[in-house]
């Protein structure tokens, strides 16, 4: 490995400023990827993406605390920081924020934080109240800590994409989202770092998720409108697996997130279901007066 070619870790505040500063004196684009680490090929699709695009890729590293909610998964989420900088040094990412939680929170807490609207009381905010609002709430500290041109989402969390489009026009960051696709295993199953979660019996169940999109798709395409019947044979699809428990099967506005009757236009097909220890969402983004479906 190319010592010259490694990310310069930065933790502090005040150094990843001064490292955008300095980038922006030299007339240079600045992306910024904000994670959670514990590195898969979907994160590094957005390191690629952005580096496409950018002069200067900034990766934030920052397990949130204020986005769990109580008896989830904070203290077991994986981290493995040594294997994300690897990853990002084949990438050639040329800074990581890497922020201890003293740093980002130096009281423990935050007295003001960014709370969602409507936009969150559906999908993943009904049973995890309160997510959002740290999703926002550390997604617009970041946005403050690092003024990049872009920032770079994946669309498998599309409820936080939408919620971080919405955000980012009323509070009037000068940042532009990027919202990429979804990555999967040959199998279909969406990439997510609580895939480790499974075991071999329910990593076999847990591709269910994007089976049950496909049956929408494929009734989407035969010219079904209303949503209901789409709903009710995914679910009838997951009632006869025996380690799944779902937790929403939906349509949905893809830009508010409110439920939908009737497919007029585009519409975001959503579930979310409890496979062993992992809860695993997934979604596909439809298009009926083009025919498209994003999977």
């Amino acid at each position: 490995m190319d010592e010259a070619s490694l990310p310069v870790v930065i933790c502090e505040i005040e150094g990843v400023r001064n490292f955008v500063l300095e980038a922006r004196r030299r007339g240079e684009k600045v992306g910024l990827v904000p994670t959670m680490g514990a590195f898969h090929e979907g994160h590094l699709s957005l390191v690629r993406a952005a580096k496409k695009e950018n002069d200067v890729v900034i990766v934030s590293i920052f397990v949130n605390p204020l986005q769990f909610s109580p008896g989830e998964d904070l203290e077991s989420y994986p981290r493995d920081l040594e294997s994300d900088l690897a990853q990002l040094t084949d990438l050639a990412v040329e800074a990581v924020f890497t922020p201890p939680d003293e740093v980002m929170y130096p009281s423990g807490s935050v007295l003001t934080c960014v709370e969602p609207q409507s936009i969150s009381n559906n999908l993943c905010g009904l049973s995890r109240p309160g997510h959002f609002r740290g999703v926002c709430t550390v997604v617009s500290k970041l946005f403050n800590i690092i003024p990049a041109d872009f920032a770079y989402f994946g669309r498998k969390d599309a409820q936080q994409a939408a919620i971080i489009q919405q955000m980012t026009y009323d509070l009037d960051f000068p940042i532009h989202i990027v919202v990429c696709p979804i990555v999967r295993e040959p199998d279909g199953l969406a990439l997510s770092s609580r895939n480790h979660y499974l075991n071999e019996e329910e990593r076999v169940q847990a591709v269910a998720l994007f089976r049950s999109l496909k049956y929408a798709r494929d009734m989407i395409d035969k010219g079904e409108r209303d949503c209901r019947p789409i709903i009710e044979c995914m679910r009838e699809f997951f009632d006869s697996l025996d380690l799944i428990e779902p937790e929403y099967v939906s349509i949905v506005n893809p830009r508010s997130i409110d439920d939908l009757d009737r497919i007029s236009s585009t519409a975001l097909v959503a579930v979310a279901a409890q496979v062993g220890k992992a809860r695993l969402i997934d979604n596909m983004l439809v298009d009926v007066k083009t025919g498209t479906f994003e999977l």
